[in-house]
């Protein structure tokens, strides 16, 4: 499961670590990304990376209702290529959507402590991600997104049995290339090590979407630290 996250990097930070053509201009910083938001997203056009702002939550072609992205915000992995809402996406329509972390809450009796989960460093990365056009739901296509989510590595597993599915370096190159069938980047769906990322107790301000700012990614003083 991944339902919220962050991407707090500028625009010429994310060009120049993920090999980014350009970054539209209704780009901005965020700390609380939430499904059904317009997101960062990128993939291979005539072997460049070209970005746009897509909306999170995936609607096929054929569905006539916006909500039902609101149930594909995520895409199990291991069940991507079956699926009739993704099938046709992951063979020819994968992307990279930038991110800088990603939030989970722990239970404790009735309450739920946010966390957030990044790479050690705090270094950019990439959701392995699905795009897809649909042209029945408003009166111009609407491209959407959706996050391939694998098992939870054992850092991540501490608080939720998913995780989304996490590429750097050359499995971003694979997962872009449009040459390489979905059967040979399979591979690449599988838990982030556990060793190379980090986890911090953030405030519960993070619960609601309506707030957004730097705060949110702010460790909580005396709170839980792990990774």
């Amino acid at each position: 499961m991944c339902g919220r996250f962050t991407l707090t990097q500028t625009g010429p930070v994310l060009m120049d670590e993920l090999g980014l053509l350009s970054i539209p201009e209704d780009y901005r910083p965020r700390f609380n990304i939430a499904p059904g938001q317009l997101v960062l997203a990128a993939r291979d056009s005539g072997g460049q990376r070209r970005a746009a702002m897509l909306r999170w939550g995936l609607i096929p072609p054929w569905a006539k209702e916006i909500s039902i992205g609101y149930k594909m915000i995520n895409a199990r992995s291991e069940s991507v290529s079956q699926k009739p809402s993704f099938k046709r996406a992951f063979e020819q329509r994968r992307c990279i959507i930038p991110a800088d972390g990603f939030y989970e809450w722990r239970k404790e009796g009735r309450t739920k402590i946010p966390m957030r989960f990044r790479l050690r460093g705090g270094r950019v990365f990439a959701f392995a991600g699905l795009w897809e056009s649909n042209t029945r739901v408003a009166d111009e296509p609407l491209f959407t997104c959706t996050i391939l989510t694998t098992t939870a590595n054992e850092l991540v597993g501490k608080i939720h049995d998913r995780m989304p599915v996490i590429l750097t370096g050359e499995a971003i190159d694979m997962w872009l290339d449009p040459d390489v069938p979905g059967d040979g980047v399979r591979p690449l769906l599988r838990p982030y090590p556990a060793g190379e990322m980090e986890a911090y107790e953030v405030s519960p301000r993070v619960n609601s979407a309506a707030h957004d700012d730097p705060e949110l990614i702010e460790p909580v003083q005396g709170g839980l630290d792990f990774g």
